[in-house]
């Protein structure tokens, strides 16, 4: 059931973002608003936290996701395996999201609004989804470029929305709640490359944060916990970790967030 309008102006707005492993951050700072009782009116994700915002949103305690999580291997669900056309498809990751939320699920059936972004392809551009069936908008806003095959949903090829816009701030200003950015992806400036594989990541990590800085701007509040600089895209297995600096980097800000809604 969706919250009604009034509701949600006295309720936070959240952005969050992708970032792979990073993105389990997410869900410790969740909890931590959930033990200062403050509400979070909508949300709108991207990638990972696009999974987190639609669990969270389907009325998943954090707590549980982290345990759904920890218990699936989600390293063999994004190593790359190169097939003939050296892309990995969906199926696995829309069975395993199918069967926690449900084949059919609609935005509608959440509880709490949700706006999850991809990127088309071909048009060159993001798009918004907030309506009508969750699980293909969901595939899309994290279907990482290069591992996975863009997804075909509406006449468009889509794939990971953060490639042109990691802090979706837009769906959520003018909505009347105060917007709190998520941002899981602190850049390291002692980092050391000593790979190809870290070169790719770092220059994806690099490009990818280029399009949040005026994002970070429209942002009431940000919260980026700086001990996630240290983490990489595909350390699931640190999750417990993940989680546990998201959620004591949210309540070392308490006092700044319930100041949001004074």
């Amino acid at each position: 059931m969706i919250p009604s309008e009034n509701a949600a102006f006295t309720a936070l707005s959240l952005a969050l973002s992708g970032g792979g492993a990073r993105g389990i951050a997410h869900l410790g700072i969740l909890a931590a608003l959930d033990e200062l009782e403050l509400p979070v009116g909508r949300l709108a994700g991207v990638s990972s936290g696009a999974i987190a915002g639609a669990f969270y949103a389907a009325g998943f305690p954090p707590r549980e996701i982290l345990r759904l999580l920890l218990g699936t291997n989600v390293a063999r669900l994004t190593r790359p395996a190169f097939s003939r056309l050296g892309l990995l498809g969906l199926d696995a990751v829309e069975a395993l999201l199918a069967s926690h939320l449900g084949p059919r699920i609609q935005f509608e059936d959440l509880q709490k609004p949700l706006t999850l972004v991809a990127t088309d392809l071909v048009a060159g551009e993001s798009v918004y989804f907030s309506t009508g069936p969750l699980l293909p908008p969901l595939l899309a806003s994290s279907a990482v470029p290069i591992v996975y095959r863009a997804v075909a949903y509406q006449g468009r090829q889509l794939v990971d929305g953060g490639l042109l816009n990691n802090l979706p701030v837009e769906p959520l200003l003018g909505c009347g709640g105060p917007v709190v950015g998520l941002h899981c992806n602190p850049v390291n400036r002692e980092a050391r490359i000593p790979t190809i594989r870290r070169l790719v990541e770092r220059t994806l990590h690099l490009a990818i944060n280029a399009n949040t800085a005026h994002r970070k701007t429209q942002c009431a509040l940000l919260l980026e916990p700086p001990a996630l600089r240290h983490f990489r895209p595909l350390d699931y297995r640190k999750g417990a970790e993940l989680f546990d600096i998201g959620y004591r980097y949210a309540l070392g800000r308490a006092a700044e967030l319930r100041a949001l809604r004074a």
